[in-house]
């Protein structure tokens, strides 16, 4: 299919809530496929649907050698105490903030088939659940930022050159 462009931070689909998909035809599997291309970039652990303008609820992942995706994804459970780990986003390029994520996650949803799927995960690829799912319900990782650190985020957002473009 095709690697679709990011959208970033001040495009309303960002901050919006994801629909879910009621039902899977030709439109989400070539939306699926897209996912898949645009996280297949280096440097990248995961897309959620919004990120590519469609305010659906899929996101797919590539983290370590794990690659796929969940559509109508919940995140069913979190376990261990809240770290604080260096986070980035691709709708706010260039930007690293500490962020606090459980260690341990589990999604659940659906695949392409309507099958369930129930993945469990620690480390990165457990942050980049915890991280799509939240784009889908219209949160940036700057949402979390405790206040001194989102302030000093915002005005490294506004100083960026691909923000003043946007």
């Amino acid at each position: 299919m095709a690697v679709r462009e990011i959208r970033l931070f001040g495009d309303p689909v960002l901050k919006s809530v994801c629909d879910p998909i009621k039902v899977i035809d030709a439109g989400v599997v070539a939306l699926v496929k897209d996912l898949l291309d645009t996280t297949a970039l280096p440097g990248r652990a995961g897309v959620a649907a919004n990120q590519i303008g469609v305010a659906l609820r899929v996101f797919s992942f590539s983290v370590e050698g794990k690659t796929g995706y969940v559509i109508n994804p919940e995140l069913i459970a979190v376990d261990g105490e809240q770290e604080l780990v260096d986070e980035g986003c691709l709708s706010v390029p260039g930007l690293w903030h500490k962020t606090r994520r459980y260690p341990r996650a589990t999604v659940r949803g659906l695949q392409l088939d309507d099958s369930t799927i129930e993945i469990s995960a620690d480390g990165v690829l457990a942050q980049a659940f915890q991280h799509e799912c939240d784009h889908l319900n219209g949160l940036l990782y700057i949402d979390r930022l405790d206040q001194a650190e989102r302030k000093a985020a915002m005005q490294n957002i506004r100083s960026a050159d691909w923000f003043l473009k946007n």
